[in-house]
């Protein structure tokens, strides 16, 4: 079976319970462990990779983790360290704005302690890497250039590298270092998942051609421009399809949307589906997500949704 590796970072959630904004609901969530845990619902081998603390917060955020699936070996814990937290506030169309508390948060060190070396070997055994602009925006310069080289060496021997851009301006020291970094990431990548909106703030490009054509020019072959509730676009050596998306329902929130479709659109791939097929259950995957609060939706919703997709 393909075996997946995401990494990144996963922080406690507090996000509206149901409709009564006033009270919070405890979770968890994080782009990429969004998208591990989506994953692991549609049948794909996945592990997370990242730092906790040594916490009952931390304990029991692995210990869900677990129980949906997700691999959790390369899960560092960092003694005295607690995991970072974010809120979630909602409009009343369901576009959301997050606040953080994450600056002392342990997933920064997981290119940059004495346990790197380790990690770098064991994640030469795996067939897919995933990570996004997030996890780019975490580690630091010597981190970042740390992560580079295990992408080299992991691609020369045959690995292939799914990245989303996913901008998050408050994540990087300038918009500069946003660019050439995540540029540096994409020249090391196969399947690109990024978004209209993440290439308007890097690039300030404003129609999907444009930003497939530029994502090709950087070497990755596959391309897929999510552009919300207009669907997207999938690029592949240049020839370009949109894809709609589907609107069966309301949004009551929009978190993880783009994390959700990344995880059909991969488990589609590794399937075997051609990129259209594997779009449109990217976009069944984000239509579950985006009618429920949080991150990561209930796990039978999800799979009464997605009938035989979902394990």
């Amino acid at each position: 079976m393909t075996k997946v590796a995401s990494i990144g970072e996963c922080m406690l959630e507090l996000s509206a319970a149901d409709s009564q904004r006033d009270l919070r609901r405890l979770g968890f969530g994080g782009d990429t462990l969004n998208t591990a845990v989506y994953l692991a619902r549609l049948g794909v081998s996945v592990d997370y990779v990242t730092a906790l603390g040594d916490d009952p917060y931390s304990e029991r955020m692995i210990e869900d983790w677990r129980k949906e699936g997700v691999g959790t070996d390369w899960v560092q814990r960092i003694a005295g360290r607690l995991p970072g937290l974010y809120t979630i506030e909602l409009d009343d169309k369901g576009e959301r704005r997050f606040f953080y508390w994450r600056q002392q948060a342990p997933a920064r060190e997981i290119f940059a302690n004495e346990r790197t070396n380790d990690l770098c070997n064991a994640l030469m055994d795996y067939d897919w890497l995933y990570l996004s602009g997030i996890s780019l925006s975490l580690y630091g310069e010597a981190g970042r250039e740390r992560l580079f080289e295990l992408v080299r060496q992991f691609r020369a021997k045959g690995g292939k590298v799914a990245f989303d851009s996913n901008y998050r301006p408050r994540g990087w020291p300038s918009v500069e270092v946003a660019r050439r970094e995540i540029r540096d990431q994409l020249a090391l990548t196969d399947l690109v998942l990024s978004s209209l909106e993440d290439e308007t703030g890097l690039n300030n490009i404003r129609n999907a051609e444009e930003a497939g054509d530029f994502i090709h020019d950087l070497g990755p072959r596959t391309v897929v421009i999510k552009q919300g509730k207009d669907g997207c676009m999938v690029s592949v050596d240049g020839t370009k399809t949109d894809v709609p998306a589907i609107k069966d329902g309301k949004v009551v929130d929009a978190t993880a949307a783009g994390d959700s479709f990344n995880a059909g659109f991969l488990a589609a791939t590794l399937r075997g589906e051609d990129p259209v097929q594997a779009a449109n259950l990217g976009h069944r995957c984000a239509s579950v997500v985006i009618a429920h609060h949080g991150a990561i939706v209930p796990r039978d919703a999800f799979q009464a949704a997605l009938g035989g997709s979902a394990v």
